[in-house]
């Protein structure tokens, strides 16, 4: 479900975009929120630098094929084949796994680990440990 988040978010990210372009800027206040929205609940099970990256790849990717669909910007063979090369390293992500399996991050939980009293030092009489 996260990864189908991201990458919905993802092409709210390319709406945006051409919105603010094109002097839409109720569309883009909307898409650009909810485009935020999906990436953070994205971020919550997919590893940050992994969901930033398929977040602005895709949604960078969308924007200028949209542009070259609607004639915006030229159509170029380079264009195409480094368009594929940024989806074909988006797929690698996806299926190279971060290799970490950690707990979902929702409201902090699983974010800082709870110490112990004294676990750091060791308990002392008045909290400073002092060497004898």
């Amino acid at each position: 479900m996260h990864w189908a988040v991201l990458l919905v978010s993802a092409v709210l990210e390319a709406v945006w975009a051409t919105a603010l372009s094109q002097g839409a800027y109720v569309l883009f206040v909307v898409a650009a929120t909810l485009s935020m929205v999906g990436l953070s609940v994205g971020m919550k099970r997919i590893p940050v630098g992994t969901a930033y990256a398929v977040w602005v790849g895709v949604g960078a990717a969308l924007t200028v094929t949209w542009a070259m669909i609607t004639g915006g910007e030229p159509v170029s063979a380079w264009k195409i084949v480094f368009l594929a090369g940024i989806i074909a390293c988006v797929i690698g992500l996806k299926f190279l796994g971060s290799g970490v399996d950690r707990p979902p991050l929702v409201g902090g939980a699983g974010a800082v680990p709870e110490l112990e009293p004294g676990a750091v030092g060791g308990a002392v009489p008045g909290g400073v440990e002092t060497p004898s």
